[in-house]
């Protein structure tokens, strides 16, 4: 769990690990919450979790007390949290209605989101630090939660619940795709570009403000079907370009 200092373990290690068990705590919690049917508090929870989630490893960092223990309980964390949380959201709110087809769908979310998670751990660091190969469990459990939250709020859904569960079928999917996304964990703003980016994100948290759920959903389901998008793009283009070279 990391160093300990005369058999005793220095109470600095555990810190990052309280975060990690608050997101796992939170993920348990709003899974009662989808059973009792309070879908709004589940999101809230799920939503929670991710703050967590986000704290726990930038506290480890800072406090340099990262350790294996800790990356191996966030793993585990992250599969309650961002895994069986929002899979049991869907389940409960929509899911359900499609009987042993919305339980397959339910459950290929947390198998999937699992092997995201143990193919993230074990890939390699020579990898693009820029880019996460297929959408991480946290993002794929924030989409999946505005969605259901959508599905909810508004009634021009109802009646249309296929659509839904074959959202969540290609968002379970996209998660052990190759499709690469962006991370933004190293972002290089240039001088000339940071006023752009600072009018941008204070338009963004704007429609936030006066739309909170349709302004979120639209952002993180651009997000995912931007990696989407580039990835037909690139697959378009070489596509043609062999075509134009073997002509």
């Amino acid at each position: 769990m990391g160093p300990t200092k005369d058999g005793k373990l220095q109470l600095i290690y555990l810190i990052p690990n309280l975060f990690t068990a608050a997101s796992a705590f939170l993920g348990v919690i709003g899974v009662l919450a989808s059973v009792r049917g309070e879908f709004e508090t589940a999101v809230i929870y799920i939503l929670l979790s991710l703050v967590f989630d986000g704290l726990d490893g930038r506290i480890a960092r800072m406090t340099k007390t990262t350790s294996k223990f800790g990356a191996e309980f966030d793993s585990l964390s992250d599969i309650v949290a961002f895994g069986v949380a929002p899979a049991m959201l869907f389940y409960f709110s929509a899911g359900h209605q499609f009987g042993r087809l919305g339980a397959l769908v339910t459950a290929l979310f947390v198998v999937f989101g699992a092997i995201r998670l143990a193919r993230f751990n074990v890939m390699s660091s020579d990898n693009e630090p820029s880019v996460f190969i297929g959408v991480p469990i946290p993002t794929a459990a924030v989409v999946s939660a505005m969605w259901v939250t959508m599905y909810q709020k508004y009634g021009f859904m109802h009646g249309h619940e296929w659509v839904l569960l074959v959202m969540h079928g290609v968002l379970a999917f996209l998660m052990v795709s190759n499709v690469r996304y962006p991370s933004f964990k190293k972002l290089d703003l240039k001088k000339a570009h940071r006023m752009k980016v600072f009018i941008y994100l204070t338009l963004g948290f704007s429609l936030v403000y006066l739309y909170p759920v349709e302004s979120a959903t639209f952002f993180v389901s651009i997000y995912l079907f931007y990696g989407l998008g580039r990835e037909c793009y690139v697959f378009c283009v070489a596509k043609w370009k062999k075509n134009k070279y073997n002509t």
